[in-house]
């Protein structure tokens, strides 16, 4: 039930869909023109206000701010924690080969800490919402693609159930003590870390981190372009699922500071 309640949420914190039920609220009251033309105006206000840099790069601070990197260069760990979220798992399944959205740094970064020797084993945590059973599981795919690129199969754990962060720290928690890893590193994007840490200091875990996938610019936000991108549109939309997905993991005891 979370998870479907989860995606009507996502939905409703859309810039996007404010603006069509604006939209739509205007057609609906055309007959009384002033309030009508209020609700096509607020339409495009949104639209235009969330796909400005300006707004967009603030946006970003907040919401990565608080993704603190404690990633120690003289460590050796047992194990580096890559959570899922960087597979485009349609385009996958219909392509045959790993297909990457925005996050391909997770993996990328992953694979680097192995090469060098940074990492003595690495733990994929990602499964699938796609019922099906021959869905594209993203654990089993990221695990394909490390073998590839020279990663012995004995060095990689996979865990394809987790369906969102809470899951990825529960289900990783009776692997890190079967392994009997002591020293661990979280791996993921940086608006993201703040919230996946607090999952894993939840169930007792409580690894170094690493955020990579940095969205934030640093150049001043007055200084950025005032034109209307898609791009900042999408942008500013996962900066507030993020920012709307802390405050409710917070308020069901998910997390822990």
């Amino acid at each position: 039930m979370f998870l479907v309640l989860s995606k009507v949420l996502d939905l409703l914190l859309s810039p996007l869909t404010w603006a069509l039920l604006f939209g739509a609220g205007s057609l609906l009251l055309r007959r009384r023109t002033r309030v009508s033309v209020a609700l096509q105006l607020l339409a495009l206000g949104v639209l235009y206000a969330f796909s400005i840099e300006p707004v967009v790069a603030l946006l970003t601070r907040a919401t990565e701010g608080s993704a603190v990197s404690t990633f120690r260069e003289d460590t050796v760990y047992d194990a580096v924690i890559l959570l899922g979220g960087g597979l485009d798992a349609s385009a996958t399944e219909r392509s045959g080969q790993p297909e990457y959205n925005a996050a391909p740094e997770r993996i990328m970064r992953g694979f680097e800490l192995l090469r060098d020797g940074r990492a003595k084993q690495v733990l994929l945590s990602g499964g699938t919402l796609d019922a099906r059973p021959e869905a594209v599981v993203e654990a089993e795919v990221l695990a394909a693609q490390l073998e590839h690129w020279g990663i012995e199969a004995g060095r990689i754990v996979k865990e394809g159930r987790s369906r969102n962060t809470r899951e990825n720290a529960l289900n990783a928690a009776p692997l890190v003590r079967e392994h009997g890893w002591q020293s661990l590193l979280l791996v993921t994007s940086a608006a993201h870390l703040p919230r996946a840490a607090g999952c894993f200091a939840a169930v007792g875990l409580r690894p170094d981190t690493l955020a990579v996938d940095v969205r934030s610019s640093p150049i001043p936000p007055g200084s950025l372009s005032w034109l209307p991108r898609a791009g900042g549109l999408s942008q500013s939309t996962d900066m507030l699922r993020e920012l709307a997905g802390r405050v409710v993991y917070r308020l069901r005891g998910w997390t822990t500071p």
